[in-house]
């Protein structure tokens, strides 16, 4: 049986150069970057070499990058942080309705602690509302907090212009850029963002490290407590190998980007137009041109996703309903259900992600068999037979 993963979103096989630059600071290169010996040099010396790639693949500086456990880590140290040091100044907090829960949580944890957060809607493509951002910031509003792409839609947002409201009224910018950074260009310079969010294993590094970019001058508190690593802004061992892993995949990233998104971009819009051309009442969700080259996220009328999903399964087909996170969630995405969407179209969803390993035969292969999988479970669905 094939096996075809289309599921690159969720998480992407470490490509086989990032495992060969990680191996020997597993053995040979062990030491530990804080101690003063000659060990741990050398591993401070890939430490800081990685942290100059990670840098220029930003366009930041190398002391504006803080290397964390991964996205959820690094969101959360930017908006705890940003609100444990500004907490005199003011108490708002603003991010969409659609963000990932690792947006979410922290900020219904801060709700507890007296903030205030304001979620601004979105439009039917997924696109947040410039002129609600611009009407919400006041006096108290200390973060801006909109990811550069949604992880389950793929419909990229208009960080640049959000910048831009935020200079005018003097609040930081926070964008979790996990599912951008590798894929398309991220630059935090044009962007204008004050802190960027990005996790290795979402664009063929390991698992279990990402990073943080703090614009210099940034007020933000430590998130762990305990040694004087990342500058005493996050203590912990450093994660040697993962980190050097993750400028690797940064490096590889750099090289075959443009030819990647092109290509993803073609089978992409190829699987689009037969999902909507030879499903009758399936949709696409989020912006039909300004989103990631690598996403579809359709929804299919009468029939649930996760049937849909085991179908696929069995047929070597690996794709989601949204994001894995949530994945044994019995809730429809919060994601869909702001775009508009009913409880059951919602339910109706599948996201499809393509990455380096996928082929255009895998796109026909998936589209050989989905339709009739749509029409075996619409023939045993009884709001179907109600249409």
């Amino acid at each position: 049986m094939k096996k075809i993963y289309l599921d690159y979103a969720a998480t992407t096989p470490c490509d086989p150069e990032v495992l060969e630059a990680m191996k020997p600071y597993f053995f040979e290169k062990f030491g530990n970057p804080s101690s003063i010996h000659s060990f741990g040099q050398e591993a401070k010396k890939g430490l800081e070499d990685s942290r100059e790639i990670v840098a220029d693949f930003l366009g930041a500086k190398p002391e504006e990058i803080v290397f964390t456990s991964g996205g959820t880590e690094s969101d959360n140290f930017a908006i705890e942080g940003v609100a444990n040091a500004l907490d005199s100044k003011g108490k708002h907090i603003i991010t969409s309705q659609i963000e990932h829960h690792a947006v979410t949580e922290p900020c219904k944890f801060l709700e507890k602690k007296g903030f205030i957060v304001t979620s601004v809607k979105v439009d039917k493509q997924g696109i947040v509302s410039l002129d609600e951002i611009k009407d919400t910031i006041s006096e108290k509003t200390i973060l801006v907090s909109i990811m550069h792409a949604n992880n389950e839609i793929g419909t990229i947002q208009p960080i640049e212009e959000i910048s831009k409201i935020c200079k005018e009224k003097g609040v930081y910018l926070h964008t979790d850029a996990v599912q951008t950074v590798g894929h398309i260009p991220v630059k935090v310079n044009e962007l204008g963002v004050d802190l960027l969010s990005l996790a290795a294993h979402k664009f063929y590094g390991p698992k279990g490290v990402g990073a943080l970019y703090i614009r210099k001058g940034t007020r933000i508190d430590k998130f762990f407590r305990g040694g004087d690593q990342e500058k005493g802004r996050r203590a912990s061992t450093h994660n040697t190998p993962g980190i050097v892993g993750l400028a690797k995949a940064l490096q590889l990233c750099r090289d075959k980007m443009d030819d990647e998104a092109k290509f993803h971009t073609s089978v992409r819009d190829y699987i689009i137009k037969e999902i909507t051309s030879k499903i009758p009442d399936s949709r696409l969700n989020g912006h039909p041109t300004k989103r990631l080259p690598n996403n579809v996220n359709c929804s299919i009328s009468f029939i649930e996703g996760e049937s849909m999903l085991l179908n696929l399964d069995m047929l070597g087909i690996a794709a989601s309903t949204g994001s894995a996170c949530t994945s044994t969630s019995l809730e429809p995405s919060h994601v869909l259900l702001s775009l508009g969407l009913p409880h059951e179209l919602a339910h109706g969803s599948l996201r499809f992600t393509l990455g380096r390993w996928t082929k255009k035969e895998d796109a026909e292969y998936l589209m050989q068999h989905l339709p009739g999988i749509v029409a075996n479970l619409r023939a045993m669905s009884p709001l179907y037979e109600k249409k």
